[in-house]
């Protein structure tokens, strides 16, 4: 009798021993809320993070550069970070507030105008900023021989800005208003920056708004033409810095380009910079903040590896940062002391006097 009862307790025993191991395996692997990167199933499948680049140009090349960071440096997140070609600032804006794209590579001039409901926007789009990145620099450029020597010869003239539906008009407008100019006062044309280049060469544009990695491969070429980068009014240029956050000064210096003989004095016409919507989780935020700037040195793209750096990362260009994002700056004490002020004002400290990028998929 004993022998059996022995028997049945043992067996009793490993029965439930099973129970108890089985059910904290699947008590573990299952009721999984989405964080750390996993999916929401929670079957411990990488979750897809997408993040709006452009199908061309510097934002599919800093994007792509970025999710290579990400993915390469996983840890616990368990992400899959994917580049998602588009239009430009405008769709990534839209795909991150509607919730199809966790991120998006902005324009700060054009993410100003989308959360102020203002330039065209049909209302006021919910996104904040994860990360500052590039400088985004163009000016207007004509043909040395065409007469055009300041903003205001433009009146008249034949003038591509930039491509079309790509949001240059939100940046170019008050640009021109402080010069005293509208479209209307010239034709306007649109074409991306190669065609712009072309136009200009063969007579089709009298001058055209470009802009580049410093020195821009496109303006390089139109320096074989010959070309005069038209200079902004002092006046202008200082006014522009002071009512915009997403306007800051910029010297090209002398010699960068060939006919370039001494600084020009322009303006970062919106900077580059990494958006998320702002009902985004704050730890996966945080997350992603940490992961770029822990590994910043690993990113491909040399824009970017540069300007996500102690000065750059946290400067305020007119959107709000991300608490999860601010969370992360606060910590490794970079966030400035003003920034919160700047974002309840709308103001931005101080001028940008590096060099930088601009792309034409703004």
């Amino acid at each position: 009798m004993i022998e059996k009862r022995s028997r049945f307790s043992l067996a009793a025993a490993t029965v439930l021993l099973c129970a108890l191991v089985l059910g904290g395996w699947l008590g573990g692997c299952g009721g999984g809320d989405g964080s750390n990167g996993t999916d929401e199933g929670g079957s411990g499948k990488p979750k897809y993070l997408n993040m709006g680049t452009s199908k061309f140009g510097t934002f599919q090349q800093i994007g792509n550069s970025l999710c290579e960071v990400l993915n390469k440096n996983v840890g616990e997140n368990n992400w899959k970070a994917q580049g998602k070609g588009t239009s430009g600032s405008q769709e990534n804006i839209r795909l991150v507030d509607k919730g199809e794209n966790e991120l998006g590579l902005s324009n700060s001039a054009i993410s100003y105008h989308a959360i102020n409901g203002t330039g065209g926007w049909e209302k006021k789009y919910k996104i904040r900023t994860v990360v500052t990145i590039a400088p985004l620099v163009a000016m207007f450029v004509t043909k040395s021989d065409s007469g055009i020597k300041a903003m205001k010869d433009l009146k008249g003239k034949r003038v591509i800005c930039g491509p079309n539906g790509a949001g240059f008009d939100m940046f170019i407008e008050p640009l021109l208003t402080a010069h005293g100019l509208k479209f209307s006062d010239f034709d306007k044309l649109n074409a991306n920056f190669g065609d712009s280049v072309t136009q200009l060469g063969d007579g089709g544009a009298d001058a055209a708004f470009l802009g580049g990695a410093s020195p821009s491969p496109n303006i390089r070429l139109a320096s074989d033409l010959g070309i005069l980068l038209i200079p902004f009014e002092e006046e202008a240029r200082k006014e522009l810095v002071k009512d915009y956050p997403f306007f800051s000064e910029i010297t090209v210096k002398a010699g960068t380009y060939p006919d370039l003989k001494k600084d020009y004095l322009g303006l970062n016409v919106g900077t580059m910079h990494l958006i998320t919507s702002a009902a985004q989780d704050d730890e996966f935020v945080y997350q992603i903040t940490r992961t770029l700037w822990e590994n910043r040195a690993k990113i491909s793209h040399p824009a970017a590896k540069k300007f996500i750096n102690e000065e750059n990362a946290a400067r305020f260009t007119g959107t709000e940062f991300h608490p999860g994002a601010i969370r992360f700056y606060k910590e490794i004490g970079i966030w400035p002391e003003a920034a919160d002020t700047d974002q309840q004002n709308n103001e931005t400290p101080g001028t940008d006097d590096q060099s930088g990028n601009a792309d034409e998929s703004q």
